[in-house]
């Protein structure tokens, strides 16, 4: 099963950085960016959730919510957050190991984690966009949330 454009995006209720619970129906609303990332402390994993997090009024400014999964436990993400200044949800998809990137057709058996991959969801919850590096090496331009966010009516 994988999240599809044009369909409700899977459920999901996960923990983040500082132990609060947030499911797909608190990001209902609002539009959401729901960010996989494959590994924190790793450049490119840091460059783009930087990113957001120094454009966060631009996300605001378009009413989106955002949250970063992670297939690594809370105590990572914790230390990740805190180490970055992060202020938006960072989601611990750790057990059963990776079972929401499973959902969203987000996990990469090869390495354990996720691949680099964000759903543009409008607010309802429904699939706008993916937006897919195509590779673990490849960042996500900040400019494709932007463009996609404000496409969604």
């Amino acid at each position: 099963m994988s999240a599809i454009v044009g369909s409700p995006a899977p459920s999901f209720s996960l923990t983040d950085q500082d132990r609060n619970t947030v499911t797909l129906d608190d990001l209902k609303g609002k539009k959401s960016l729901i960010v996989f990332i494959p590994f924190p402390f790793t450049g490119i994993c840091d460059d783009e959730s930087c990113a957001i997090r120094d454009n966060l009024a631009t996300l605001n400014d378009l009413d989106a919510n955002v949250v970063v999964i992670t297939c690594h436990a809370v105590p990572v993400a914790k230390k990740w957050s805190d180490e970055n200044d992060f202020t938006f949800p960072v989601l611990s998809d750790f057990w059963p190991h990776g079972v929401v990137a499973t959902q969203y057709g987000a996990f990469n058996e090869a390495v354990g984690g996720a691949n680099r991959m964000t759903f543009v969801l409008d607010s309802d919850g429904i699939v706008h966009s993916v937006i897919d590096s195509g590779s673990l090496g490849t960042a996500r331009e900040f400019d494709a949330y932007v463009t996609a966010l404000g496409e969604i009516e």
